[in-house]
This record gives C-alpha cells, sequence and structure tokens, in this order.
C-alpha cells in the first residue's frame, strides 16, 4: 500500500492558487481514494498505480492551461493492508496516551 503526498501549483499565476488546486481536488475527491487534505499538500492513499493515476490527472489538466508546474511528491511503500493514513497517527496518540489536535 502506497502513502502519497503531493502539492502541484502552476508559476505565473498570481499570488492565490486556490482556483487551480480546487481543480486538482476534484480530481482527488472523485478517484474514490482515502485522501487528507492539509495547508501544504494532500496525502493519498492506495496501490501504486491508482496513486499516479490522480497525480498524473491533475498534472494534465493543470498542464492545459499553465506552461510552468511545480510539484513535490513524497511517497511510502509498505506491504500490507490499507488504512496507514489513520494507524499512523492511532500508533503515536497511543504512545502519547492521549488524542492529538490534528
Amino acid at each position: 500500500m502506497v502513502l502519497l503526498e503531493f502539492s502541484m501549483s502552476p508559476f505565473g499565476r498570481g499570488e492565490s492558487l486556490s482556483p487551480y488546486v480546487a481543480r486538482s481536488l476534484d480530481i482527488i475527491d472523485k478517484s474514490g481514494l482515502p485522501y487528507q487534505l492539509t495547508p501544504m499538500g494532500t496525502i493519498l492513499e492506495g496501490e501504486w498505480d491508482e496513486v499516479m493515476k490522480v497525480v498524473s490527472d491533475c498534472f494534465a489538466v493543470m498542464k492545459s492551461d499553465c506552461d510552468r508546474i511545480s510539484a513535490q511528491i513524497k511517497i511510502d511503500y509498505r506491504a500490507g493492508p490499507g488504512g496507514r493514513m489513520k494507524a499512523k497517527i492511532d500508533a503515536i496518540e497511543d504512545k502519547l496516551g492521549r488524542k492529538l489536535t490534528t
């Protein structure tokens, strides 16, 4: 199972990039994969081909009207079942003995 964190944004489109981010989030949400939106990016969980397809689809939409794009991608693969996004946080909270503000 893969956890993939990425952010993607165009250059030269001004200070507010939320219209471009919103288009990507529409693709992510419609993918059906578990995801977590953060202020600095999005985390996806799924099989390699599934998460990479979402990233590719987001790139294709952004490329349609943006001449330059910046993307950061981090990938963590671990054999086994899904649910790691939640399990990783649960493990830390268990060790601390309290819930974290996430």
